[in-house]
């Protein structure tokens, strides 16, 4: 069965930099919102790398993407996944990150994770002519990045 994304992107005029997931999480669908499974690293990431509290709620996290001038969304638009196993996806379309690069500073993009990279460098890069750094994944399925090591990768988004 074909799983259409189920909530849009957050960006302002001022966002420098978009970070691309590859297709919300079972927990994120569920919540209609990025990162939604509690032992994503994703949020308190963040917040280290910007010295901030970790945001708890929906509000406090868009305010978290957009006070630091970055744009948050997914390389994939539909696909068929089983739960939220990125190694199941299957018959992906893009999304169209127009919306987000006409109305936007973006100059960079930066992929959280192989498979978010891979479907970007395939369909959304020969489209936008912009390359994309592909940084570690936040699942918890990525069990060998330690917290450490995630913020001292992710803070390339600092700028």
């Amino acid at each position: 069965m074909i799983l259409h994304h189920p909530f849009g992107p957050i960006f302002s005029p001022h966002s420098r930099v978009l970070i691309l997931g590859s297709f919300p999480s079972v927990k994120s669908r569920e919540q209609a919102f990025f990162y939604g499974h509690p032992r994503n690293r994703f949020w308190g990431m963040l917040a280290a790398i910007f010295e901030c509290p970790k945001p708890e709620t929906i509000e406090e996290k868009t305010a978290l993407v957009i006070d630091h001038d970055l744009a948050l969304w997914d390389s994939i638009a539909s696909c068929e996944i089983r739960g939220s196993s990125d190694v199941s996806i299957r018959n992906a379309r893009a999304n169209d990150l127009s919306v987000i690069l006409d109305h936007s500073r973006v100059e960079r993009i930066c992929c959280n994770g192989k498979k978010s990279f891979e479907l970007y460098q395939k369909h959304i890069e020969p489209v936008t002519g912009m390359k994309a750094l592909c940084l570690p994944s936040t699942s918890p399925a990525n069990a060998q990045w330690t917290m450490q090591r995630l913020v001292e990768a992710w803070s390339v988004i600092r700028g």
